[in-house]
């Protein structure tokens, strides 16, 4: 997760500097991401500008939606720098460093089937970004949420699945 968008940034960065924003712009197919703790400072900036965007944090190292969650307001992630519930028994009175998350605006508006969150899983190989040349595998398989998407409840996995 992290390294795929260090590598967007970074081929973002690149069509700007060789073809200008306009170009650049068409890097749009991924919402504002950082990943933390390196790029705190960066994310706490955005957040502040867009007061009341839901934002999710996931784990770079976890799978399945462990580790991730919905978030609204700061104060909300200090758990997230204190305490790794994952994390083994022994490990945790090693005093640490914060796990490193990806954290990105939320989508609030996405597409629906039925009224209902879905997201469709293909396997894409890339091999280089620069330029962008991915390899598509023929199979793949979509999953669809079991509740109507609301926004009102960000806490509830049913409608927000990880």
């Amino acid at each position: 997760k992290n390294l795929m968008v260090r590598n967007l940034k970074r081929l973002r960065k690149q069509l700007e500097k060789q073809h200008g924003k306009e170009e650049a712009a068409k890097c749009d197919f991924f919402p504002t991401t950082y990943e933390v703790p390196s790029e705190y400072h960066l994310f706490v900036e955005e957040f502040r500008r867009h007061p009341g965007c839901t934002w999710i944090m996931k784990p770079t190292n976890k799978s399945q939606g462990k580790g991730i969650f919905l978030f609204r307001k700061l104060n909300q992630i200090t758990e997230w720098k204190k305490e790794d519930p994952y994390r083994r028994e022994e490990d945790k009175s090693e005093r640490e460093a914060p796990e490193v998350y990806i954290v990105s605006r939320y989508i609030e508006n996405p597409y629906l089937i039925g009224g209902k969150k879905f997201d469709i899983r293909v396997y894409v190989l890339v091999t280089s970004y620069m330029p962008l040349k991915a390899w598509l595998n023929r199979s793949g398989f979509a999953r669809f949420s079991n509740t109507r998407f609301v926004m009102n409840d960000i806490g509830d996995s049913c409608i927000h699945p990880p």
